[in-house]
């Protein structure tokens, strides 16, 4: 059985944001780049249902500029077989990166797809469900664990009340949330291995989609800073200072 896994290369969970003096948006340069956590956690699961044997192939597929490749080489060292990138300059939003995402799976037709539940840059989380629906596949999301059993997966998903497990058909689309995993790190070894590996690259043209952007980004700002602690001598005299407060309100 084929896996299809989306990964997308995103600033590092770890680096503190900084906005352009302009507004115009992120400010990405010199910025550290990585996979996006929930993507990490998809690859992580797709190999581990790998081992067993349960799946024969792992195909990994972004969708960005020359850069990407990056994203996709750490995929190849965790465990995949393959990739696909499909060559991007500018930002795709999440209908055009389903569609791109359709082509992919028609042409190689896998069982099941893995992705991240969001990710961490705009926190969309539409992705998986648009393909979902452009594809007529059913679709579990929030996935907190992923067993597969013949024709049927049962997935565990979160949810504000606590957990709900459901069994869906093959093939399906399943995103995956914070505690399905912990993805492993890269051995040295297989990080060589990975620069053989082979990555083919597309364009939105070869699948017939335009990516056109569809939404302006007017302005980007920073939250505004954290105001100051009060000041207080005693306990009586905060008593005294929110009844005032009280009062006033």
């Amino acid at each position: 059985m084929k896996v299809v896994v989306p990964v997308k290369r995103v600033v590092d969970h770890n680096v503190k944001i900084r906005v352009r003096t302009d507004g115009s948006g992120v400010d990405l340069s010199n910025v550290k780049m990585s996979m996006n956590p929930f993507d990490e956690i998809a690859v992580e699961e797709a190999v581990r249902l790998k081992e067993p044997g349960a799946v024969d192939e792992i195909i990994a597929v972004t969708v960005g500029s020359a850069q990407a490749q990056d994203v996709l080489r750490t995929a190849l060292a965790m465990g995949a077989d393959r990739a696909i990138l499909i060559k991007s300059d500018g930002p795709v939003e999440p209908l055009d990166v389903a569609k791109l995402l359709k082509g992919v799976v028609v042409a190689e037709a896998p069982r099941l797809v893995l992705l991240g539940k969001q990710a961490i840059d705009d926190d969309a989380n539409q992705t998986g469900q648009m393909l979902s629906a452009l594809l007529g596949w059913s679709q579990a999301t929030f996935a907190s664990q992923v067993a597969l059993n013949g024709d049927h997966a049962q997935v565990t998903r979160e949810v504000d009340g606590g957990l709900q497990v459901i069994d869906v058909s093959l093939p399906t689309i399943v995103t995956v949330d914070l505690r399905l995993n912990d993805p492993r790190y890269a051995s040295l070894p297989n990080i060589m291995k990975a620069k053989k590996k082979p990555i083919e690259e597309k364009t939105p043209a070869d699948y017939g989609v335009n990516v056109d952007a569809r939404l302006k980004i007017l302005r980007t700002e920073e939250p505004a800073a954290r105001a100051p602690g009060i000041k207080v001598g005693s306990i009586p005299e905060l008593v005294e200072k929110l009844k005032n407060e009280a009062c006033v309100l």
